[in-house]
């Protein structure tokens, strides 16, 4: 996919969200970033003929806390997503490091070769990581008023993954399998 279409499909949403919320609040703003999550789902698969796991539950996610606030008219819910779905990813990985599987090298071993010891290191990372994002939701919903945290969902919780990814870099280099080069006949 080309990667600007993939950035629109996966931060559009979000950032429709932001904007709809900015001029006509929560309850708009969750009833647009439904509606754009789905579209982006759709032109993923149009464009793919596959939708990436992760895209696919917090799309889910969206849509049932997205109705919830819009039907009971509550925005708790909307407010609360974040921090489920980062428990159920950090809940995921925990259990997945203690039975001693990997998810993560299912999900990305398309993308990286990396040895046994850095699939499960990363992934107890993200494991922290996504139980740290949870909490920090929690103490933002409940401390900041609805426009605050919705300018920390958008601006604060994408760089914050944007920087701890490019801090695994190191992990990943001492941790990463050489492609081995086809076989080559002598002359």
């Amino acid at each position: 996919m080309n990667p600007l279409v993939r950035l629109l499909t996966e931060a559009g949403p979000l950032a429709a969200f932001f904007i709809a919320n900015s001029q006509a609040g929560i309850m708009t703003g969750t009833a647009v970033f439904m509606v754009a999550i789905t579209i982006a789902l759709a032109v993923s698969w149009r464009l793919e003929r596959r939708v990436p796991i992760m895209p696919v539950v917090g799309a889910g996610f969206v849509l049932i806390f997205g109705g919830l606030t819009l039907w009971l008219q509550n925005d708790l819910f909307i407010k609360i997503k974040p921090t489920l779905v980062n428990l159920l990813f950090a809940a995921v990985l925990f259990i997945a490091h203690v039975t001693r599987r990997n998810v993560m090298k299912r999900l990305l071993g398309t993308v990286l070769a990396l040895s046994d010891e850095g699939w499960r290191t990363l992934s107890i990372r993200w494991a922290w990581f996504f139980l740290l994002l949870a909490v920090v939701n929690e103490v933002v919903w409940r401390s900041m008023e609805t426009d605050a945290w919705v300018n920390f969902k958008v601006f604060g919780i994408m760089p914050l993954t944007l920087l701890f990814s490019a801090l695994q870099t190191p992990l990943i280099m001492r941790h990463q399998i050489p492609e081995t080069a086809p076989n080559r006949p002598s002359p």
